[in-house]
């Protein structure tokens, strides 16, 4: 019998083996290496290719997609007999990947080998990628020879990539094929729907391997850099040549004379739940802001003098660039400016059980001058005292003020607008206490969960609440009382609240007295009790005026209402919860709608027969011409119809 395959179509009803091979018996059109009526020789064969008797509609065969898609099933078909059962052959090794088709690597347990052991069809790889530890075993490193494993697939639950042989697979389904007697490799396999498929191992070895590079020499070794390579660092830092200005938000560039070392101008910002200060928080260029931040110290007598941070030198002993072109030449003196220092600011000294000097507060003046650069800087200090003891912690706050060159001293105290003239949403709540004005504040609390004295600034539109704890000392209830209301809402007591966000402090009339609403005393039925404010509510009525195209935020009336808690001047009292808030509240009324509602427009032709009418624009006008025109219509059939009469 010729060696060939035979195929049976699933629409067909199956047939004994004997009848079969009466039936069909055609001539083998298989191209066969190995066989006697090939018609030529092919040892580079690429791919077998099956012709199938009764090929049913819309059946074709495929290539395996991918390696997830195929797995091997223990049902595989088994070797036939001449009376038509599928056969199938084994190689001993199997070449890589065709590209183009996807590989999969099955590992076949055949019902029919001794033992049911498992068959591998891929012997071990000379070079083993995976095998990454000398003298043990690598999981799931298939080629690892270090495992001692005659069958890696049994112990492994997959094989690495690279770690067993790739090939690649073409495949029908199984109930198509009714011998196979190919020379290689073919595998019953299962895929992801539970249909077996066929597959015929593809071998064609001459696109499994890169092509071969020519010899890197001196000569090619650039060409050969440029043709594959990209970008490198070193030559892109090198051609890049440094700004002739600043731009807003560029980091501020420093010199330190003493190293010789250029570096950037540092804001110190706090990150995560406790606020923990962060050394590298650059300020950018005509950015003015604030910052706050908490240190925590484990050796508070060590540190006191050798942390840089707590001491004021570490913040002035540099000079600034002018415009970054002067890291071209740092110690040109054309572009440093240096730090000016206009406060006291003394080393931090340890004396006895208390760190002095330490530094809470660092503010930054910087004057600009459009392109041509920083122009001037001055720093000054806000210090204070740490007591020694475990646990201790510091909260900083950094300032850094931009304003332009030789600005007049009167412009720069009044501070920057929060509108103009109308509030912007985020811009602070500005107050006033005599002459001086200043943002309104809500209470801030320490990592340690303390009243902080610096405060978090109130931002127009912005609903918010804090609070903390505040340490009491013993004093009588008038004094804590006072302390109390100080911590609340600050040393100097708002007294008006800017109307617009460009208020001036010298105008009493751009600016709305606070309505306060105090603790009823009357209410408290203990008499040998001190009654102190724990919560301080601040209620913001504010509107929209103006043109709608373009409304003004203003401030309508704020009130401060305070709730208070009684303790009895016996109790020991060491510290009290304090809360403040603010609630803004929208009273904005919009104008009425147009009471007039809109009036439809009939129109008719001009020449409308057999008139000649023009109808007004009006509806009433219209009822007053369409009237005469139906009674003329009305005359003019009456007559008609007498004439025919």
């Amino acid at each position: 019998m010729r060696r060939g395959t035979r195929l049976a179509s699933d629409a067909m009803r199956p047939l004994p083996p004997t009848l079969w091979q009466r039936v069909w018996r055609p001539r083998s059109l298989m191209l066969d290496p190995g066989g006697s009526d090939c018609p030529m020789r092919t040892p580079q064969l690429a791919l077998l290719q099956v012709f199938f008797l009764m090929f049913p509609k819309g059946i074709r065969p495929q290539p395996s997609s991918s390696p997830s898609r195929v797995v091997p099933t223990s049902s595989a078909l088994e070797p036939g007999t001449h009376g038509g059962t599928l056969q199938s052959s084994e190689a001993t090794a199997t070449p890589p990947a065709v590209p183009g088709i996807s590989t999969v690597v099955p590992t076949l347990v055949t019902p029919s080998a001794p033992g049911n052991r498992t068959v591998d069809l891929f012997p071990v790889l000379p070079i083993c990628v995976c095998d990454l530890t000398p003298g043990t075993c690598d999981i799931n490193c298939c080629c690892d020879r270090d495992c001692y494993l005659l069958h890696p697939r049994t112990v492994f639950s997959f094989c690495l990539p690279g770690s067993v042989r790739s090939s690649s697979w073409v495949c029908v389904d199984s109930s198509l094929i009714f011998r196979s007697n190919s020379p290689f490799p073919s595998r019953v396999f299962m895929d992801s729907d539970g249909i077996r498929q066929f597959c015929v191992h593809v071998n064609n070895s001459k696109l499994n391997y890169f092509q071969k590079l020519q010899k890197v020499n001196a000569t090619n070794f650039q060409g050969l850099a440029a043709e594959f390579g990209g970008e490198s660092f070193i030559s892109a830092f090198q051609t890049q040549s440094p700004a002739s200005f600043y731009r807003a938000g560029d980091p501020i560039l420093t010199y330190f004379p003493k190293w010789s070392v250029i570096s950037l101008l540092r804001q110190p910002a706090g990150v995560g739940a406790g606020g923990l200060c962060a050394e590298s928080n650059p300020a950018g260029f005509l950015e003015s802001k604030s910052t706050t931040c908490t240190r925590f110290f484990k050796n508070l007598a060590s540190s006191c003098t050798l942390d840089s941070a707590l001491n004021a030198a570490s913040y002035y002993n540099f000079t600034v660039l002018k415009v970054p072109r002067g890291i071209t030449d740092p110690q040109n003196m054309e572009f440093q400016v240096p730090v000016i220092l206009i406060s006291q600011a003394n080393a931090p000294l340890l004396a006895g059980n208390t760190c002095q000097n330490v530094v809470s507060q660092v503010t930054y003046e910087i004057e600009t001058n459009g392109t041509l650069g920083i122009q001037k800087v001055s720093v000054s200090f806000g210090q204070t005292n740490l007591t020694v003891e475990p646990g201790t912690s510091l909260q900083q706050h950094f300032i850094i003020h931009f304003r332009s060159f030789q600005q007049s001293t009167a412009a720069s105290l009044t501070g920057p607008r929060s509108g103009n003239p109308g509030y912007i949403v985020g811009k602070p709540l500005l107050a006033l206490t005599g002459d001086i004005s200043y943002s309104m504040t809500l209470l801030q609390s320490q990592g340690n969960g303390s009243c902080s004295v610096n405060k978090h600034e109130v931002q127009f539109g912005v609903n918010a609440i804090s609070g903390c704890k505040l340490r009491l000392k013993k004093a009588d209830c008038s004094h804590l009382q006072q302390e109390i209301y100080q911590t609340l809402h600050g040393r100097a007591r708002p007294e008006h609240v800017a109307i617009f966000g460009n208020a001036d402090p010298a105008q009493k009339g751009g600016w709305t007295k606070i309505l306060n609403r105090h603790c009823s005393i009357s209410a408290m039925n203990c008499t040998s009790c001190c009654l102190i404010p724990v919560s301080l509510e601040i209620q913001v009525l504010w509107a929209y005026v103006g043109l709608q195209s373009n409304p003004q935020a203003h401030v309508s009336g704020v009130r401060f209402v305070y709730q208070c808690q009684a303790i009895q001047d016996s109790q020991q009292v060491t510290e009290v919860s304090l809360t403040t808030l603010v609630n803004f509240v929208d009273i904005t009324q919009k104008p009425e709608p147009p009471r007039g509602q809109p009036k439809m427009d009939w129109k008719l032709p001009f020449d409308f027969f057999p008139f000649k009418v023009a109808f007004s624009r009006g509806v009433f006008s219209q009822k007053c011409s369409i009237s005469p025109m139906l009674i003329l219509c009305l005359l003019l059939l009456r007559v008609l119809n007498l004439e025919t009469k």
